[in-house]
């Protein structure tokens, strides 16, 4: 059931709050979008109960997601006092219950930059930001595009063969090799990471359950937990050969050897959450942009012939991409002190859900929000998120996305969208799983 905004006294129906809370409801994009609508026209911050789940206000708005981001003192990722009881991932009751009996009663399951708050989140931020900056970055490219020509290669042959996934069949797989490539894992166990990697976002969809998590109220964060019990057993093995005189010129090294002031390592805790937030958002978010972006390239031919005659705009339609896929849904807020946001009362305790799929589509924000525009300018996307836990690896990404179109559109003379479309049933990060397509890639 839903409850109504005190500042405008109009009811959230139903099936608007559990669209956008609930996992299932992410299913449908055409009626998730028209719930994010209504939102953002009708009740921009709205308070909603959910069976299960604790009271949440809904942010809709571009501004008002920007405000809470911002402000990251008064809306702190980890709870601020209230960390051990404060998620930053939404999850329903059963789910926190359960994570506290196996966690000591506390919420933070990961220790990684998400849960983290000043001071830790920038001790823990600065291991690697130097590695993430656009200027090392870029000595990392031309590898990129090794591996990129390598994957458009592949895609011609698949192609070739008459109709096939792009999502599921092709575009997982590059962004994954970059990343594990980059990071140090051995290409042998990238099919392992891809494994973990849809069982830790896909938490509540059937598609990816495991054999080893019941039904039940809790069994996402079962299988979240399981995981990242799974993670932590395998970068053990990665965390003890780069600190046993094996290191590498590789980011799994940066982190393996990071240590604190007094010279001794950091915890193991502190790699495996690094590990574990590279191994799975630093490719899935990256895949649903490509397979999103080459969508809607077959949707609009026009575009794809505008990018091909002038590359120099391919950086524009990464973007575009970004705003359009969204592939990271919300993060949770709490708030640790009375205030206001867009003249709304929040009290201290209040706990938010930042929309970022609907504040991409924000009208206040963007001209003709609903049409895909590689040309648009400005584009003041929130794809990363935004203020002190803005995504440290958005460069990446975007070289990632820009090398890879940069190498495949010369080839792409176009293709079809066949039925079956499918997305990732997730309120948290994800999109497009299956495109059944025919491209014609020469």
């Amino acid at each position: 059931m839903s409850t109504v905004t005190t500042h405008a006294s109009t009811t959230v129906p139903d099936d608007v709050a559990r669209r956008v809370v609930l996992a299932e409801g992410h299913r449908d994009e055409p009626r998730l979008f028209e719930a994010y609508r209504w939102l953002r026209e009708l009740a921009p911050l709205a308070q909603v109960r959910v069976d299960g789940y604790d009271p949440l206000w809904l942010v809709s708005t571009h501004a008002d997601v920007m405000d809470v981001e911002r402000r990251a003192a008064t809306f702190p990722a980890g709870g601020g006092t209230n960390s051990d009881t404060h998620n930053p991932i939404l999850t329903n009751q059963a789910g926190d219950a359960f994570t506290r009996s196996i966690n000591d009663g506390s919420l933070r399951i990961l220790h990684t930059l998400v849960y983290l708050d000043p001071p830790d989140h920038t001790t823990i931020k600065n291991i690697a930001l130097d590695w993430f900056r656009p200027a090392n970055l870029k000595r990392w490219e031309d590898r990129i595009r090794e591996l990129a020509r390598e994957a458009v290669a592949d895609l011609r042959r698949q192609a070739a063969d008459g109709p096939f996934d792009l999502a599921e069949g092709w575009a997982k797989r590059f962004p994954l090799h970059v990343i594990m490539t980059l990071f140090g894992v051995p290409e042998e166990d990238e099919a392992r990471m891809m494994a973990l990697t849809q069982e830790l976002f896909g938490t509540e969809d059937p598609d990816v359950k495991r054999d080893d998590v019941e039904l039940s109220p809790e069994a996402a964060a079962q299988q979240w937990a399981a995981a990242i019990t799974d993670f932590y057993a395998y970068f053990d093995v990665l965390v003890e050969d780069r600190r046993a005189a094996h290191p590498r010129d590789d980011l799994a090294t940066i982190i393996s050897v990071a240590k604190d002031e007094h010279g001794a390592y950091l915890p193991k805790l502190v790699a495996y959450g690094y590990f574990v937030a590279i191994a799975t958002a630093g490719h899935d978010t990256t895949s649903v942009t490509l397979a999103t972006g080459i969508e809607e390239l077959l949707k609009h031919p026009e575009q794809l012939r505008a990018l091909q005659a002038d590359p120099s705009r391919i950086p524009g339609f990464v973007n575009e991409a970004l705003r359009w896929a969204a592939p990271v849904k919300h993060f949770v807020r709490q708030a640790v002190e009375d205030t206001t946001i867009g003249g709304q009362r929040i009290a201290a305790g209040d706990r938010l859900m930042l929309l970022y799929q609907s504040a991409n589509r924000d009208d206040a924000v963007f001209d003709a929000p609903d049409t895909f525009d590689v040309a648009r300018q400005p584009n003041r996307h929130i794809a990363f998120g935004y203020g002190p836990h803005m995504c440290i690896g958005q460069h990446v990404a975007k070289l990632e996305l820009r090398v890879m179109f940069e190498e495949l559109l010369p080839h792409l003379a176009g293709g079809t969208l066949l039925d079956g479309r499918r997305v990732v049933q997730t309120n948290f990060v994800g999109g497009v799983k299956n495109l059944p397509v025919t491209l014609d890639v020469r």
